[in-house]
């Protein structure tokens, strides 16, 4: 990983953005981790088309708390039809990362992809339930540990 990489990713595991809970949030979605039980929630806030705030609480490991601040980081003011194309593309370019780190960016997305549901659904029943969506990518959390912590110079 290079340093300026490493740097950001640091930033936001010792800083994450965007955790907690929001306190009446517009909707609320939950990504689950069948395997090991990890999960993640999504509060949005919308206003109009637009997310005017968004925040997320994870059960998981720190490179999905890292996930979680990126994303939030990067949605957050965007409209829904731009969050959720900047979601597909987050995802189309998961085969490129190790597993481990495609899961826990997946559980982020999921989560939200649940909130988004939960949006929806909430127009026609204010007291719809709680959305959750199952990852489909594989975790390793001892593996993604050791590497997010490996800071080993192998140039």
């Amino acid at each position: 990983m290079d340093k300026e990489l490493y740097d950001i990713t640091m930033d936001h595991m010792m800083n994450p953005r965007n955790y907690g809970k929001l306190e009446n949030p517009d909707a609320t979605g939950i990504g689950k981790n069948p395997e090991n039980g990890e999960m993640v929630i999504v509060y949005l806030k919308v206003e109009g088309d637009t997310i005017t705030d968004i925040a997320f609480q994870a059960k998981a490991c720190m490179t999905t708390i890292v996930a979680g601040s990126v994303f939030t980081e990067t949605i957050k003011g965007a409209t829904l039809e731009e969050a959720k194309e900047l979601t597909k593309i987050m995802l189309s370019k998961l085969d490129r990362v190790s597993p481990e780190e495609a899961a826990c960016t997946e559980l982020v997305a999921e989560a939200f992809y649940a909130a988004l549901e939960h949006l929806e659904a909430r127009k026609s029943d204010p007291d719809a339930l709680v959305p959750t969506r199952m990852i489909t990518q594989r975790c390793d959390p001892d593996a993604m540990g050791k590497q997010l912590f490996d800071n080993t110079d192998q140039g």
